[in-house]
């Protein structure tokens, strides 16, 4: 119960995101932007990480996570926004509720009709909230680039949910720098591999690129992560919409 308000605040956070990467960043590399934003996290969090004390293996299951969750899904989400409008990735991020719910159950080997049925109703619910009577015409790879983005946020909440069951002792803000430099190196790889640096950022796009990779990525990644580890698989899943 304690946790819940942990995940509504961040919902709250992530809500403005959709509007200002739109409105702000919409010019700028998808690779540039998530770089900066993960560097940014990881610089608010590199101050607690914890160099001892843990298997060298639990350190590369957390830089593979964080890879996923943070680096790929990043990548994907920002990608989306130079073929969709901000309201059409909101809409499109409704399916990561029923991911969250069938990868824990995937990966626990055991069938909960409830907590599907909750993120089913979590789905109809909030798509009742964005539709109101618009109709969505999104392209085709807008559409994958969003869901790829789910299946890796999904993917990332339960992987660490399992890790911190498996390893229960260090605090979480001892570790979490360590999935954000996962998360970091990918889109540092995605950047040198096709991105593009950008020749100048004004006032907004910088202000922008703070709020989003101090607050909204370095702040709330970790309330979000916390607040999954502490509450049911069923619950996580309705929250994913909360936003």
């Amino acid at each position: 119960f304690f946790a819940v308000p942990y995940l509504i605040l961040v919902s709250f956070i992530w809500a403005l995101s959709f509007g200002l990467i739109k409105g702000r960043l919409v010019g700028l590399d998808s690779a540039f932007i998530t770089s900066a934003r993960l560097g940014l996290a990881l610089l608010v969090f590199l101050p607690f990480l914890r160099l001892r004390g843990l298997q060298v293996r639990r350190v590369l299951q957390l830089l593979a996570l964080g890879g996923v969750q943070f680096g790929l899904m990043y990548l994907a989400y920002n990608q989306s926004f130079r073929h969709l409008q901000a309201y059409e990735v909101a809409l499109l991020t409704l399916t990561t509720p029923v991911m969250v719910t069938l990868l824990a159950d995937a990966l626990e080997r055991r069938w909960r009709p409830r907590a599907l049925l909750a993120a089913l109703l979590a789905v109809a619910g909030a798509g009742l909230v964005v539709f109101q009577g618009q109709v969505a015409a999104p392209v085709l790879a807008g559409v994958a680039w969003v869901q790829l983005s789910n299946l890796a946020f999904a993917a990332g909440q339960i992987g660490y949910r399992r890790w911190r069951q498996a390893v229960p002792g260090p605090r979480d803000r001892d570790v979490f720098a360590w999935l954000y430099l996962g998360g970091t190196g990918v889109a540092l790889l995605a950047l040198g591999v096709g991105g593009g640096l950008p020749a100048s950022l004004n006032a907004s796009q910088a202000t922008t690129l703070l709020y989003l990779g101090v607050v909204a990525s370095g702040l709330g990644f970790f309330l979000w992560n916390v607040g999954a580890t502490r509450v049911g698989s069923g619950t996580l899943a309705v929250m994913n919409n909360a936003k």
